[in-house]
Formats: C-alpha cells, structure tokens, sequence
C-alpha cells in the first residue's frame, strides 16, 4: 500500500521461541540489499550479528555497517536474509525482489504487489 508517498510491503518475521510478528517496510529500488532496520530494532529482535561491511557514504566518507541475519517469510516460504543494522526506518530492497515482479499504483491507499516471475 501508498502511505505517505512511499510503496509498503509487510514483512513476517520468524524467531526462534517467540511469536512471527510483521514489520512494515518502505520499498526502495535504490537499495540492492535485502532489508534495513534500525539498530534499537536488530537490537530488541536480538539477531545473529554477522560481519561488518564497509560503506561508502555519500559525503565521501566510510562506515562500517552491521550485518545480522534474519528468518523471514516470504513467498509462504522461510527464508534467510540478511539485515543492515542502519537508518531511521525499516526498508526493502531490490536483493529481496530479485525474481519478481513490483507494481505499484503511485497514488495514496494505492496497491503495492509482488509476484513470482
């Protein structure tokens, strides 16, 4: 759905012991990760930390980004992905579309869908 001007998707999460939960995410083609959550939140889920990766900004300047693992569904299937500890709202990107099918009606209350190729 359009909210605010922005494509969101609802992703499930599924961690071990606890209930799956949904987390809303902006779409964004910009973006060739997976997905993006701000640290407090891979903080509070308590995800695996992976490795760092390093980060060029767009001032020039590098950082080095936290890389955690998740098990989300997707599809009506579990799947392994990998989360950016970064930013101030959660995002999806194109690694996590690769494969499918995005249309989006660009107006408020608008349908966001994602279909297999």
């Amino acid at each position: 759905m359009i909210k605010n001007g922005y494509p969101t998707v609802n992703v499930i999460f599924y961690l071990p012991n606890q209930p799956d939960f949904t987390i809303e995410f902006v779409i964004d083609t910009g973006f060739t990760g997976d997905l993006c959550l701000p640290s407090a939140a891979v903080t509070l889920m308590q995800l695996p930390f992976l490795y760092e990766l390093p980060a060029n900004l767009a001032n020039n300047s590098w950082v080095d980004i936290p890389i955690h693992e998740a098990v989300i569904i997707w599809n009506g299937q579990e799947r392994e992905v990998n989360i950016l500890a970064t930013g101030k709202r959660p995002l999806l990107g194109t690694g996590l579309l690769n494969g499918y099918e995005l249309c989006v009606e660009f107006t408020e209350g608008g349908l966001v869908t994602i279909e297999d190729l």
